[in-house]
């Protein structure tokens, strides 16, 4: 039980039903979950969401939907009220939910680029300002920011996208070097192409050849692979890790 007695509070986590293909965020609730954590599912898709949420708790585990936009100020105020009112604290902050658009630097318009930086950075920034003062108030806490192995390299399309996980990354480095004395410790996650519903719409009929040739692995990593990578930096096994960036991308990167 590695998260014993912790709360957490997961966005862009609905996509977590049972038998069907997961994304990171429900996946990470399921596996938080079985870790012993009471778990906050936040998403738009309350309908998916509050499935989820009662298969966990049907599970004999501990789970709640709140219905969260991430770019709503009000929204994150209300989601830690709402988490505050249920459990009685805040520990872990998981920064997983965004989006991005395919498109390369002139093809993006103003407005797509607004969306993916606010669904990805401002979300995250607004997660972490409202978290981490519930975490202060408990001697400490653990977040740590969904960025992508495009926020370490470029990438010939999605530009906002790319910017926009390069954004997290850094601003998660600021973070933890401000509140590393409190005992808040902050990073990132970096994964490569994995089959979740995301994959699944960019390849409607099922052939990832393209996705996988990427890889030097030879296939596409798995929504539970990158959710054992987020326990690991949200449980106390990574105690003395800040401001550090855990790339789990089946050897992108190493290329």
């Amino acid at each position: 039980m590695r998260l014993a007695g912790k709360v957490a509070l997961i966005t862009g986590a609905s996509n977590g039903i049972k038998g069907e293909v997961m994304g990171f965020g429900g996946a990470t609730a399921w596996l938080f979950a079985r870790e012993g954590a009471k778990v906050i599912q936040c998403d738009v898709n309350e309908q998916v969401g509050e499935l989820s949420a009662s298969q966990i708790r049907d599970s004999g585990l501990d789970a709640l939907f709140v219905r969260l936009d991430v770019t709503s100020e009000e929204g994150w105020i209300n989601a830690i009220q709402a988490t505050l009112s249920r459990f009685g604290r805040l520990d872990i902050l998981i920064n997983n939910a965004g989006f991005g658009a395919g498109k390369g630097l002139e093809a993006t318009t103003s407005e797509e680029w607004d969306a993916v930086m606010d669904v990805n950075a401002k979300a995250a920034f607004l997660g972490m300002k409202y978290a981490l003062p519930e975490m202060r108030k408990i001697g400490g806490g653990a977040i740590v920011n969904m960025s992508s192995m495009h926020g370490i390299v470029g990438t010939s399309r999605s530009t906002a996208y790319s910017a926009a996980k390069a954004a997290i990354r850094n601003l998660t480095k600021t973070a933890a070097i401000q509140y590393a004395k409190e005992n808040i410790r902050v990073n990132s996650i970096h994964p490569g192409n994995s089959l979740t519903p995301r994959l699944m719409a960019k390849y409607p009929d099922g052939k990832y050849a393209e996705a996988e040739n990427m890889v030097p692995m030879g296939r596409v990593g798995l929504a539970e692979e990158i959710a054992h990578g987020i326990l690991f930096l949200a449980s106390d096994e990574s105690s003395f890790m800040t401001g550090a960036e855990l790339v789990i991308d089946g050897g992108f990167l190493a290329q």
